[in-house]
């Protein structure tokens, strides 16, 4: 079932579900909200109003039972039902995602890289073979692709999203530090800028003096 919700709680659930996979591991069966919001540092209000926007999982006077919560987050989410994507770009970032992140088990499938370098073109990362460039356009046309994820400069950054949405890409997920300037149409962009999050944690580090008064 699908459910009509807010960005900011569907922004919170892969949190929840990371949460219920840590408790999981750690052979806890069930918690509280009060417990769960003391572990991740929000209201147990906000965990409740949260899950019963999806008809509520927990019993009174007992709590959430982990792995069914853990499920049911799963279901909301979609991680069973399988999406294709492809890695634009397979510098360092590339290769170390392709390598490294476990997209299965979010529920996605790489099925090609792409790059224009011919040192690169035609190599195996992680059973992904790399691909020249210039074949973006005619493979998405031949292979249905859900996502394209850009790690590529970001001079070539609008092209890329640009072919990839006007080939029927659904979603991009945006490495490349930059905003698109071009119509993507109704293709979803999920941005991740690294700077930002190294900023605010700078921020706290230093110890900042400013004040409502300075901004």
């Amino acid at each position: 079932m699908r459910y009509k919700i807010s960005a900011n709680v569907i922004r919170r659930l892969p949190r929840y579900l990371r949460w219920m996979r840590f408790l999981e591991r750690q052979q806890v069966e069930k918690i509280s909200s009060g417990e769960l919001a003391a572990r991740l540092g929000v209201t147990a209000s906000q965990i409740r109003q949260d899950f019963n926007c999806f008809g509520g999982f927990g019993q009174q006077g007992y709590g959430y039972n982990i792995h069914e919560l853990r499920e049911e987050m799963a279901e909301i989410l979609g991680v069973h039902e399988t999406l294709t994507a492809v890695v634009i770009g397979t510098g360092n970032l590339g290769r170390a995602l392709i390598s490294n992140f476990r997209f299965s088990e979010y529920g996605f499938r790489v099925i090609a890289a792409f790059d224009n370098q011919p040192s690169l073109i035609g190599t195996v990362i992680n059973g992904v073979t790399v691909r020249d460039a210039g074949e973006i356009g005619d493979f998405l046309k031949n292979n249905p692709v859900d996502v394209a994820i850009l790690t590529l400069p970001q001079s070539s950054a609008n092209a890329a999203a640009k072919l990839a949405a006007d080939n029927g890409v659904r979603g991009i997920w945006n490495f490349t530090g930059i905003d698109f300037d071009s119509d993507l149409g109704d293709t979803v962009v999920e941005d991740v800028h690294l700077s930002d999050s190294l900023l605010t944690l700078g921020y706290h580090l230093r110890g900042s003096q400013n004040t409502k008064e300075d901004l």
